[in-house]
């Protein structure tokens, strides 16, 4: 049965080729402009909420930006989705029979040839994780994959206030944990040079607004506060020491602090200071930038 056509997406009247499996199909985009999107407030996580339309309802364009094919399950953001090196494209291959079993532990009833749900927007990141995982260096896959992570925990969060007995709860505090791990490994990797963060495209987190590196930072610290290991008090000590002197990175000195958005100001210094607090001292991240 096809789903309900709700007249905020379309599928492309070319068909695309998948480059792994050479599978046919229409890729699907958001529709914009009429009132489809009323943006709301942006969350401490940089997250843009909509407010529902009365002709639309709920939108979640997070849902849409990862391609997928619909066969073997490849799934990239589009502007990577043909651009993989034949050998990436191999290993993406080889992974398939992996991927599929994997992602369908997830959802039993996925169909990306249909107007997506919010189980396909999750399983959609879920993919572009995975096959990141087989990209080189030089497409910044670490920081794709803590992307694709913390877009899936906030689909999932969104499925749980609609679903709150099928425990996606849960798997958005998975999501969460793996973002954390990857935000933290990408800057890692951009401060070595393993990985440029640069040619990562728009580094978001979310459609409407590039924070860009300031942003990966504060996300790098903001993650490790929320969902880092707690059980060993001197290692969490350690990490968080860690979190607080990133995102002492973001204030820099004089003018160069002053003229960054407000949204990662104001939430960076909320989050230093709650770091601060757990461990017991006192401290103020403008103080702290030029030594981080």
């Amino acid at each position: 049965m096809t789903r309900e056509d709700t007249g905020l997406t379309f599928f492309a009247k070319n068909a695309d080729t998948c480059p792994v499996c050479e599978t046919s199909f229409r890729r699907e985009d958001m529709r914009t402009g009429r009132g489809r999107t009323i943006a709301g407030e942006l969350t401490d996580e940089l997250r843009r909420t909509y407010e529902p339309s009365q002709k639309y309802g709920e939108v979640y364009p997070l849902v849409y930006p990862v391609v997928v094919c619909p066969q073997c399950f490849y799934g990239a953001y589009q502007r990577d989705f043909f651009e993989a090196d034949t050998s990436a494209l191999q290993r993406i291959e080889a992974d398939t029979d992996r991927r599929k079993e994997a992602v369908g532990k997830l959802f039993s009833d996925l169909d990306f040839t249909e107007p997506r749900r919010l189980e396909e927007g999750v399983a959609s990141y879920f993919l572009a994780s995975s096959c990141y995982d087989h990209v080189p260096a030089e497409y910044s896959p670490t920081f794709k994959q803590g992307l694709a992570c913390l877009r899936a925990a906030w689909l999932c969060n969104d499925l749980h206030r609609k679903q709150p007995e099928e425990h996606y709860d849960y798997l958005a505090l998975v999501f969460y944990r793996k973002a954390r791990f990857f935000y933290i490994l990408a800057v890692d990797h951009e401060q070595n040079g393993t990985e440029q963060l640069g040619v990562g495209g728009n580094l978001g987190p979310d459609l409407d607004k590039n924070f860009g590196y300031d942003g990966v930072l504060y996300l790098s610290g903001l993650l490790e506060y929320r969902y880092g290991p707690k059980s060993d008090p001197e290692r969490r000590a350690q990490a968080l020491e860690r979190a607080r002197r990133t995102i002492a990175r973001i204030f820099g000195l004089g003018k160069a602090s002053r003229s960054k958005p407000a949204a990662i100001l104001d939430n960076a210094r909320d989050v230093y200071r709650q770091i601060t607090a757990e461990l017991g001292q006192e401290s103020d991240p403008e103080q702290d930038a030029g030594g981080a």
